[in-house]
């Protein structure tokens, strides 16, 4: 089976695809089926990412999967939450991971534990097609603490800051099989693995 992956990001590709190799599925990079860019004004997780599968689907005729993730901060109320990829912008910088990282310890300097408790969030949605009625949804949820500073270099985002406690690290600390097995992509890639092959296949 093919599949519409309403996204560009090449290193989600392979991610997911690795996860989904089992079913049998092909998962096809949207850009390369000339699907434009989906906008996303929602405020939850799952509304965007069935926004953009839907916009997938109805661009090429195939079943479509999206995801949205982002990180959300007890100290927060849970943001920046969908505005995650662009939340050093607000602060005057420009978008990237590392002002990114940057923005965040200088919004948390002065909190302490348990405040500085915070969950990565990847919400997946699966679409058969434009109108499909009953999408199938995946939550991976990691729940962890912003350190005080950025520990490790492997990963992306804010890896290097979200401390896992059952690693005793952060996820930039973690080999990528361990922290691709245990991160909140991972978690739901999984989830959705078997929503597939109940429901799909």
């Amino acid at each position: 089976m093919k599949i519409v992956l309403a996204s560009n990001n090449q290193g989600k590709l392979v991610e997911l695809q690795a996860m989904f190799a089992p079913l049998n599925c092909t998962l096809v990079r949207q850009g390369d089926l000339g699907v434009p860019e989906c906008p996303e004004p929602h405020r939850t997780f799952v509304e965007n990412a069935l926004a953009k599968a839907r916009n997938a689907s109805a661009h090429t005729g195939l079943p479509a999967i999206a995801d949205d993730a982002g990180l959300c901060v007890d100290a927060f109320g849970g943001l920046p939450g969908v505005d995650t990829a662009y939340y050093a912008t607000q602060f005057g910088y420009a978008k990237s991971d590392a002002n990114n990282v940057r923005a965040l310890l200088e919004q948390m300097q002065g909190i302490a534990l348990p405040e500085r408790r915070a969950a990565m969030v990847s919400t997946l949605v699966a679409v058969r097609s434009p109108e499909d009625p009953e999408p199938l949804i995946a939550i991976g949820r990691v729940v962890g603490s912003i350190t005080t500073e950025p520990l490790g270099s492997n990963g992306f985002g804010f890896d290097p800051v979200m401390w896992i406690p059952e690693f005793g690290q952060t996820f930039a600390q973690l080999a990528t099989e361990v922290k691709n097995a245990n991160s909140h992509r991972g978690r739901a890639a999984q989830a959705m693995a078997a929503l597939l092959r109940a429901n799909w296949l």
